[in-house]
């Protein structure tokens, strides 16, 4: 059912929460799994905002991640891909054939002033496959 799993990571504790689905999914289906790391450029509009800015932090994550996941048995093909983050998902969920991809939450989209700029959000509304969101 789940041939390919896409697992987008940052360094938020949703994402590691997220990670146990992972687990549970891979193992039940048998699954692919890719990990993948967006590195963004910085925002003008929110430089407040965690975004993912060095290939280094982005290298050290996605090795972590994958070091993570073979502890569990499960071997993870991982990506670093630079750009928007809900579209460069998109696009890597289309290139690998991604049945899956599933995210953390952060509750941004909770309220309507966040619906529009959450990343879930967007990938949930551009995704070519289905989205499951860890809340």
């Amino acid at each position: 059912m789940f041939k390919t799993v896409l697992f987008p990571i940052d360094r938020s504790r949703e994402t590691q929460e997220a990670a146990q689905v992972v687990v549970n999914v891979v193992q039940q289906y048998h699954s692919r799994l890719v990990l993948l790391s967006v590195v963004e450029s910085p925002s003008v509009e929110s430089p407040g905002e965690q975004v993912m800015t060095s290939p280094e932090a982005v290298a050290q994550l996605l090795q972590d991640a994958q070091a993570l996941f073979s502890q569990q048995g499960i071997q993870a093909e991982v990506l670093e891909k630079e750009g928007k983050p809900a579209f460069t998902i998109c696009d890597v969920a289309d290139e690998v054939g991604a049945n899956l991809i599933v995210m953390g939450c952060r509750g941004l989209g909770l309220t309507e002033d966040g619906a529009s700029e959450s990343v879930t959000n967007r990938v949930i509304n551009l995704s070519p496959c289905p989205v499951l969101v860890v809340p």
